[in-house]
């Protein structure tokens, strides 16, 4: 994933208004690596309805709004973007207003991604052994490049529907 800044999460923003890219609080970008991240998910530290997800779509950064429940009711279902449900991690239910005149409408679409958005973490972790049974170096680094390429391509389709409204 490409290095985020202030300036650069703030002016890539699909699907709010300069006014809300401006008020949102943004995570400490320096703490993060960014090497290990297909996309940066966090929630709003003062607005804790509002959440954020960030990653590169066609080489530039493209950033949506998300509303979740205050303290995200979470399932335990599969998460959308990374597709695991092994590591315990709950799913929570997301609603991004679409971009453009028909989100001004009122438009939304939803999904259910990981609460705490560490879908990059789940899709490196080793497989389980229902999930693969081998211990071939060579078909689980396959198995996981598999995974993170589904999770950058399912991720980036929401964005794309998000920002095409």
């Amino acid at each position: 994933m490409l290095t985020l800044t202030d300036a650069l999460i703030r002016d890539s923003f699909v699907n709010a208004s300069k006014g809300d890219a401006k008020r949102a609080t943004l995570p400490d970008l320096d703490a993060l690596d960014f090497e290990r991240l297909d996309y940066l998910g966090w929630q709003d530290a003062k607005r804790p309805r509002l959440h954020y997800v960030s990653l590169e779509l066609d080489g530039q950064v493209a950033t949506l709004m998300l509303r979740g429940a205050e303290n995200a009711p979470t399932k335990k279902m599969l998460c959308a973007w990374c597709e695991d449900i092994v590591d315990g991690v709950h799913a929570a239910s997301f609603v991004a207003p679409l971009g453009g005149a028909s989100g001004r409408r009122g438009n939304s679409v939803g999904t259910s991604v990981c609460a705490d958005f560490r879908c990059s973490r789940n899709v490196r972790r080793a497989p389980s052994s229902f999930e693969l049974r081998t211990e071939d170096p060579a078909l689980l680094a396959y198995h996981q490049e598999q995974k993170i390429a589904g999770l950058r391509e399912r991720s980036a389709a929401f964005v794309r529907a998000v920002a095409n409204g």
